[in-house]
């Protein structure tokens, strides 16, 4: 598996959490939705994470770490993995992208990039 032939689908949807979000503090939490799947003809293994979080005031946070949400999920060929996760930014919008890095079962590792998606409090975005 290359990145050329990225057979790593990952999708996207978020949510404004009003009831952990504390607006008068700047503090604007959200969920997001994950589902990768997996078009290629072999597992791959989920091993870690990068997001690049940037707010409307152009604050930019880099996060990176092991896995998602504690696991390093074996994804098989034509399966599918979805996880739900947060964060919290000092504006009502902003976006977040970045990339998974995986090993396929022939052992070679590969990037799946995550495209930005937009992070935003209902009607802050026309």
């Amino acid at each position: 598996m290359t990145s050329n032939s990225q057979p790593i689908m990952v999708s996207v949807t978020t949510e404004y959490l009003s009831a952990h979000s504390q607006p008068e503090q700047s503090r604007f939490a959200f969920a997001y939705h994950i589902r990768i799947e997996n078009q290629g003809g072999e597992g791959a293994q989920l091993l870690s994470r990068h997001w690049i979080i940037v707010d409307a005031n152009q604050e930019r946070q880099e996060v990176r770490g092991d896995g998602v949400i504690g696991e390093q999920p074996l994804i098989e060929a034509g399966g599918v993995y979805q996880y739900s996760s947060g964060v919290v930014i000092e504006t009502p919008v902003g976006t977040m992208q970045g990339s998974y890095q995986l090993v396929g079962s022939d052992g070679n590792p590969f990037d799946a990039p995550i495209e930005p998606f937009l992070l935003s409090t209902p009607h802050a975005v026309n």
